[in-house]
């Protein structure tokens, strides 16, 4: 099947060709469909499916036909949990909507409002957002929700776990009763389906299976170490004048502060990218990675949601997921559209188990590098033993900050200097 197969108007098709996007994926396929014939939708799809063009292309599509006697107020809301996605949805936006008249706006937390407000007031048919700078300029009079027509949830398995369910109730209370909502979300766990009842009528179930393969364009490479040597074993992997831009992934926040301030000290330019960072912060880290002025982007798994970067070829486990799906969803980042990917997992004796995990998932022996000089040769902890680990990692932290405390009182603590700066 062909996007000319799909009833898409001539504008949107053109900039679909700019693109060089000539087939629809799954979702794509199937959704696109139920909503130009105004169905309401529930979609189940990881990131990476093509989900966002799925609700994006048909929303533009209805907007720009219907009536435009409300030409300046708000038809189309599209809520997402993170800033990244809600900056991604609204750049397809543009460049799907490009040769239309559609009027669009992004708006998020973390920055000034005022530029948002000053878009928002030259008028806006398709609005994208996070909940938070959403229901705080709903507040404050700046947006009416009243002549939406179109509502989309997207990542609501994330919203949920970011603690969003509070937002999403209240917002439900303000959106029309009479309108057409798509609600996607990676997985369909009860509290996603009983929320999916709340929002949708009547929906039609459009669902693509997990991920649960890895491109054949990705070359797969396994070193295992122990626990100490792992950034020890980075830096020998770095050394490769090859691998000359990579994106990271770290466990979590603080870990990822602390692999990018490590690697700036070893003169290996840097940064972290995280829930944590201010959004100027943020934007400036993925702007200059895809500049090239970065070597290394660190970013947790939910900072990388949004994180889309063309010919992206090396990507780097620091810490093995728990969860063998989301290793598919990582090393995806790299070799996109046919292009040449690497993923290299370094892998610690407590995360062996998440190696097998993953094997078995994708039904493939991840290549195994053994010629490195930081070999495993540590067993993984004993129950008795973690216990152990967890409760001496908890005193020294305790007594880090007891300490940073004491000298903030008497004066003598001293900031370290921003290892962003080069």
């Amino acid at each position: 099947m062909r996007f000319e197969d799909l009833d898409l108007i001539a504008p949107i098709l053109k900039a679909l060709q700019d693109k060089n996007y000539t087939e629809p994926t799954l979702i794509q396929e199937k959704a696109i469909p139920l909503v130009l014939n105004n169905k309401d939708v529930l979609g189940c799809a990881q990131t990476g499916t093509g989900k966002t063009a799925a609700f994006a292309i048909p929303t533009i599509q209805l907007i720009n036909q219907r009536d435009k006697s409300n030409h300046d107020k708000i038809r189309a809301l599209i809520v997402t949990p993170t800033r990244e996605l809600a900056i991604q949805i609204d750049e397809n936006i543009k460049a799907y909507g490009k040769y239309t008249k559609i009027k669009h706006a992004v708006i998020f937390g973390g920055v000034n409002q005022a530029p948002q407000v000053r878009q928002l007031k030259k008028g806006v048919h398709i609005l994208v957002a996070t909940p938070g700078r959403l229901l705080d300029l709903i507040d404050q009079g700046y947006i009416t929700l009243d002549h939406i027509k179109i509502f989309i949830l997207d990542e609501a398995d994330r919203m949920l776990d970011m603690g969003f369910i509070h937002s999403i109730r209240k917002l439900l209370e303000l959106l029309p009763e009479k309108r057409q909502s798509l609600f996607f979300s990676a997985t369909m766990p009860k509290n996603i389906v009983d929320l999916s009842r709340k929002i949708l009528k009547n929906p039609v179930k459009v669902e693509v299976s997990p991920v649960s393969s890895t491109a054949e364009t990705i070359q797969q490479y396994l070193y295992y170490t122990n626990r100490t040597s792992k950034k020890d074993l980075l830096i020998h992997i770095l050394k490769n004048p090859k691998i000359d831009q990579v994106l990271l992934f770290s466990r979590t926040k603080r870990g990822a502060d602390r692999i990018a301030k490590f690697l700036y000290r070893k003169r290996i330019k840097s940064a972290a990218i995280h829930g944590d960072k201010a959004q100027n912060q943020r934007q400036r880290a993925l702007k200059d990675f895809k500049a090239g002025k970065i070597r290394v982007l660190v970013a947790t798994d939910i900072a990388a949601r949004g994180i889309d970067i063309q010919k992206l070829k090396f990507v780097i486990n620091y810490d093995i997921p728990n969860i063998a799906e989301t290793y598919v969803h990582r090393i995806g980042r790299s070799g996109r559209a046919g292009e040449d990917g690497v993923s290299i997992s370094i892998c610690e004796p407590e995360e062996n188990a998440f190696i097998r995990d993953i094997e078995k998932l994708i039904k493939q022996k991840i290549e195994l590098v053994d010629d490195h000089p930081f070999p495993q040769t540590d067993k993984p902890m004993t129950a008795a033993e973690k216990k152990e680990w967890n409760k001496e990692k908890q005193k020294r932290k305790q007594e880090f900050f007891k300490r940073r405390k004491e000298q903030m009182a008497n004066g003598t603590f001293k900031q370290k200097r921003n290892y962003r700066r080069r």
